[in-house]
């Protein structure tokens, strides 16, 4: 108890993601084996502001959720989360997309494109409370805090999948961690690119822009389409994932 968010009246208990839960990803294994399973992050899904809102979130296969993550740190590292893909889309070779927006504290986002055991495309966007961060198809995504501050962000995502989490547990963490003495590359995968920094941008073409409370496109939620068919979207993705 303690852990519970109010969101428009409405009052949720989280998930809670346990330190132990991400042994294989911490970068620093031997401060890893002395600590105890504390509690790390707070996940609260499915998240309506009223009973129309969620009703209109199902029927177009959406979801909407807030995370939250305290400061701390992981050894040498900075609290990040666990780090997953996305599954592709039944009858498509493109897999879904996630966009997330920080509501509070500053978020260090790390997207890693893999084609088979190689990862080809390593972009960090560093974000701050009303910036966007767009996760487009084919890219794995990590959340890190590297802020003294509380950080607390949102996301839309489709509702009718699984995330996969094996392909960064079984290398060990994302392709980089981010330890106090910067970015380091993770020595498990065969090769890493140079990373790619990109700063948050407005997609006009999904309605989404920094500093406007993306929740509020549930009143225009035609434009999340991209979340549910992306392959029907490239050009939202396109700013992106150009190099």
């Amino acid at each position: 108890m303690g852990n519970e968010l109010d969101f428009y009246g409405n009052v949720h208990t989280p998930d809670i993601r346990m330190l132990h839960d991400m042994d294989e990803v911490v970068h620093d294994q031997a401060w890893l084996r002395s600590q105890e399973n504390i509690e790390l992050y707070y996940m609260y899904r499915d998240l309506s502001k009223n009973g129309s809102d969620h009703q209109k979130i199902v029927e177009h296969g959406l979801r909407y959720d807030i995370t939250i993550i305290p400061p701390a740190m992981l050894g040498d590292e900075y609290v990040k989360t666990a780090g997953h893909y996305h599954p592709v889309v039944p009858g498509h070779d493109v897999s879904y997309a996630e966009v997330y927006q920080v509501l509070e504290g500053e978020a260090v986002y790390l997207l890693q494109k893999a084609e088979g055991d190689r990862v080809v495309d390593v972009i960090v966007c560093e974000a701050k409370a009303g910036d966007i961060a767009l996760v487009p198809p084919g890219y794995g995504h990590i959340t890190i805090n590297r802020s003294d501050s509380t950080l607390k962000m949102a996301n839309w995502v489709c509702r009718d999948f699984s995330s996969l989490y094996e392909p960064i547990k079984k290398l060990f963490g994302g392709a980089y961690y981010l330890l106090t003495a910067g970015f380091v590359k993770n020595s498990d995968y065969p090769e890493v690119p140079e990373i790619r920094f990109v700063k948050p941008m407005d997609y006009p073409e999904a309605g989404l822009f920094c500093g406007k409370d993306m929740y509020d496109i549930v009143n225009d939620i035609d434009k999340l389409d991209f979340l549910v068919n992306p392959q029907d979207h490239p050009e939202v993705f396109g700013k992106i994932t150009a190099p």
